[in-house]
């Protein structure tokens, strides 16, 4: 254990890059999801044909397909059809982000789609245009019912990124396992990872409950400080799937 620590201290840029690396595949993917699953979630809810189609194509095939096999394809098999190779890390973003967004999609959807009819009602009469009732009355209400969701998508995106380390982006898992070869303690370094995962899963948690209690302040529902530290019900993590 004492070889393992000493190597750690030793390589300890390698592991803050490595963790760098994981941190900007967690937030760029989730922002890239973020975009797709408004994007799709609103379209889901569009009278137009063509665009409820295609976002039931894409959620449908994104949700249906293996995230290890759209990394894969991204990286291996992408680059003999077009002849263009994404970097590692970019390679990892577009996957989390399609992946995850098209997850997100159907959060997006069932939030909105819970939204009491009385309040689209209410906004009609107020005479205001679609766009307005949808970012002044609907979206603020929905918003506040998709962030326990996006909180357990976020937590599972960052899980996913160990997936990193099978197409040699030098992410946490991958520096961790080098020193784990050099080393050969292996409970011992996949104990270290367990524990910054977590760490990194909670700070995540905290951060997107201040979000949630910031949202519920400003439709006037008040929240204790205790709620910034509540955790999420690991059965809410497949709301993706709401239908």
């Amino acid at each position: 254990m004492s070889d393992f620590f000493s190597l750690l201290v030793e390589e300890f840029p390698r592991v803050r890059s490595g963790l760098w690396v994981t941190l900007q595949a967690t937030v760029l993917g989730a922002l890239l999801a973020g975009v797709l699953a408004f994007a799709l979630g609103l379209m889901a809810g569009s009278r137009l044909l063509l665009a409820r189609g295609f976002s039931r194509v894409v959620v449908e095939f994104f949700r249906g397909t293996s995230l290890y096999v759209q990394l894969f394809w991204l990286y291996y098999a992408m680059p003999l059809l077009t002849g263009y190779e994404l970097e590692p890390l970019i390679c990892g973003v577009v996957a989390f982000g399609l992946n995850f967004g098209a997850y997100g999609a159907e959060v997006v959807r069932g939030a909105i789609n819970s939204v009491p009819r009385g309040q689209y009602e209410a906004a009609i009469a107020l005479n205001l245009s679609p766009t307005r009732r949808l970012w002044k009355v609907i979206l603020p209400q929905a918003w506040v019912q998709m962030i326990p969701s996006f909180t357990n998508l976020l937590i599972q995106l960052l899980k996913a990124t160990p997936l990193l380390w099978l197409i040699s982006a030098a992410d946490l898992m991958t520096v961790v396992q080098q020193l784990r070869d050099r080393t050969g303690e292996t409970v011992t370094a996949y104990l270290t990872l367990l524990a910054a995962y977590f760490v990194l899963a909670y700070a995540l948690t905290m951060l997107m409950n201040l979000l949630e209690r910031s949202a519920k302040r400003r439709l006037g529902l008040d929240t204790g400080a205790k709620s910034l530290f509540k955790s999420r019900s690991a059965s809410t993590a497949a709301v993706g799937g709401v239908r």
